[in-house]
């Protein structure tokens, strides 16, 4: 089965990649700023570890409240990341079927797999940001991750969802870059960063 078919093992590799760029961000870069809003480094982490706790709810049929904002961790982001990575792919692995389709309130649907697409994207985009901010190399990150997050993003990210964090959205206008940018640029730049400011 490919990665394509199989969404979650494609998680697992956005987490493990993730995990790793954590790893390789140190405590002393806690307070250094990123392409992410008004977060700092720990800002970032904190909300990672944040989405893992509400993603993991979805997975296990329930509805996250993404109302309270999400506490900021200052220490062991490694250990909380990990533990909570096995968790979200062990969700995922005991909700079943992901190849059918699934009733959105307001009478639509959508695949089945969406919940986890859209997670797989949330962690490649914010992967690029923290290697941005941390000084590490994006160039060794994982294309099929990269590739399926912009596909998804391309067809799940409306005009409405962008503007500016003063109005209160998450995402930029998309930013332009060269057809042959290397992927990872590519999907930060769809997601509204400037991969060519340092």
């Amino acid at each position: 089965m490919t990665a394509a078919e199989d969404p979650i093992d494609l998680l697992a590799r956005a987490l493990a990649q993730t995990a790793g760029l954590i790893d390789g961000a140190g405590a002393e870069q806690a307070g250094h700023p990123t392409t992410c809003r008004s977060w700092d480094v720990a800002d970032l982490i904190s909300h990672l570890l944040h989405d893992l706790r509400q993603f993991s709810v979805r997975a296990n049929g329930g509805n996250p409240d993404w109302s309270q904002p999400f506490e900021r961790v200052e220490d062991d982001w490694l250990h909380a990341f990990e533990a909570g990575a096995e968790e979200l792919v062990a969700a995922w692995r005991n909700a079943g079927d992901l190849s059918g389709t699934i009733e959105i309130p307001g009478g639509g649907t959508l695949p089945a797999r969406f919940p986890v697409d859209q997670q797989i994207a949330e962690f490649a985009v914010h992967g690029w940001d923290l290697a941005r901010a941390t000084g590490q190399s994006t160039a060794g990150l994982d294309h099929d991750v990269a590739r399926a997050s912009l596909a998804w993003g391309r067809g799940a990210l409306r005009p409405e969802y962008r503007g500016s964090e003063e109005d209160g959205r998450a995402f930029g206008p998309e930013v332009t870059v060269p057809e042959d940018a290397p992927p990872y640029d590519r999907l930060a730049a769809f997601f509204g960063r400037d991969p060519r400011k340092v």
